[in-house]
């Protein structure tokens, strides 16, 4: 029963005929309504849109990464990569770290001073963990002093 084949008519039914026929009559009418809100929109389109600066005020805008040199950030407990806890090649000291993101590089700089680059960390990983920028600074020693380095 399912699986019948319908045949279909060879020519339109009456139905389709009276519609065809409606559609052909009606082919160039619009309805008045439909013309004047295409008439106002037209105009609208035709007059100058007023332009709105709405782009943040100079103080609330972030500068994009091109502008800044690099990024730093807290990392206060012990900082363990594969397995090992990182220290500092001269003086020990193996928590208190900066760890700075500039130019595809990681550096860790310790409390004393102490700058070595650290090769097992990447940019992504810097940005997996560091949270929102909350201040920039316009040289390396303000921010220094903003962390409390």
């Amino acid at each position: 029963m399912f699986r019948r084949i319908r045949r279909r008519a060879k020519e339109p039914s009456e139905g389709q005929r009276r519609f065809a026929e409606m559609a052909a009559k009606m082919q160039g009418q619009v309805p008045p309504a439909v013309e004047r809100a295409w008439a106002e929109r037209n105009r609208e389109r035709s007059e100058p849109a007023t332009v709105v600066d709405d782009f943040l005020p100079p103080e609330l805008r972030v500068p994009s990464h091109d502008q800044v040199d690099g990024t730093m950030m807290p990392w206060k407990q012990p900082l363990v990569l594969e397995g090992e806890m990182v220290a500092c090649s001269e003086c020990g000291a193996y928590r208190g770290w900066l760890i700075l993101s500039t130019r595809g590089q990681i550096w860790l700089r310790c409390r004393v001073g102490h700058q070595q680059q650290e090769t097992r960390l990447d940019t992504a990983w810097f940005n997996r963990n560091s949270g929102p920028a909350d201040a920039t600074h316009a040289t390396f020693e303000e921010c220094l002093r903003h962390l409390g380095h």
